[in-house]
């Protein structure tokens, strides 16, 4: 395990966490995407006919702590977003046990955004979600839009959310939830779309919730955010924790085991 350099404050405890989502195919029509899944997944034994399981996660233990930003990397269906699905509490462990310390927040979960509504409806939903006041949201709206440069080609706040790309309702989400300073932030991907000024603007911004001893999780396909971001890494594989450690030490490994 990794040894920590934040001063001993434990946020997040994994103890060896397991994950198992079980999917019923005995309705699955032949096209349907649950039946193309059922016959990439082996049977589980002691399920009823019908189930299919899969064993998303294995084991994993790892202990994070205050002011640390750790990136979690793997090749897609590792278990990374589902690790952080069970930190935030929206997914049950099979066995073993996730404590925290303090409101763990999702991103993209407790910033919900309403495709319906517009951005500036939107904001205000979000910053009550994460459990901030009307007062606050009004005093940091304009740098929540600010942030997003969502309106720098236009006035996008007034519109609904519907009329926004991927990237725009992506950037959004960010700010909302970067306007509140968290215990443990969770970032799912939310760098990946967006320019390169957005990236460091995002950047700068988890250093500073690092700093204010909050932790920050990252889950990012992109290497160079989680080296310009991060000073942990842990490494999933088909659930499996290969590796947690300093930040240029885990992701050079990883590189080097999936350059070939």
């Amino acid at each position: 395990m990794a040894e920590n350099n934040g001063g001993g404050v434990p946020t997040v405890i994994a103890d060896d966490v397991h994950i198992v989502y079980r999917v019923n195919t005995g309705s699955a029509g032949k096209g349907s995407a649950t039946a193309a899944l059922s016959k990439i997944m082996r049977k589980g034994k002691g399920d009823s006919p019908g189930v299919r399981r899969v064993h998303a996660v294995r084991g994993v233990s790892f202990t994070a702590y205050r002011g640390e930003a750790i990136g979690l990397i793997g090749s897609n269906g590792s278990g990374k977003s589902t690790l952080l699905r069970a930190i935030a509490g929206l997914l049950p462990c099979e066995s073993g046990r996730v404590y925290t310390d303090g409101q763990p927040s999702l991103l993209g979960v407790n910033a919900a955004l309403m495709n319906d509504l517009t951005g500036e409806r939107n904001v205000v939903l979000g910053g009550l979600a994460m459990g901030m006041t009307r007062e606050q949201i009004q005093e940091r709206y304009e740098d929540i839009v600010d942030f997003s440069g969502i309106n720098e080609k236009g006035d996008f706040i007034s519109l609904p959310m519907r009329t926004y790309s991927s990237g725009m309702a992506a950037r959004l989400r960010f700010s909302i939830a970067a306007a509140k300073d968290h215990d443990v932030l969770m970032i799912d991907e939310a760098l990946a779309t967006g320019d390169r000024k957005f990236q460091v603007r995002s950047e700068a911004r988890i250093r500073e919730l690092r700093e204010k001893a909050g932790t920050v999780f990252l889950v990012s396909h992109n290497n160079k955010s989680i080296r310009d971001t991060c000073d942990r890494v842990l490494w999933l594989e088909k659930g499996e924790l290969l590796m947690d450690g300093p930040t240029e030490e885990v992701v050079s490994a990883y590189e080097k085991a999936t350059s070939h």
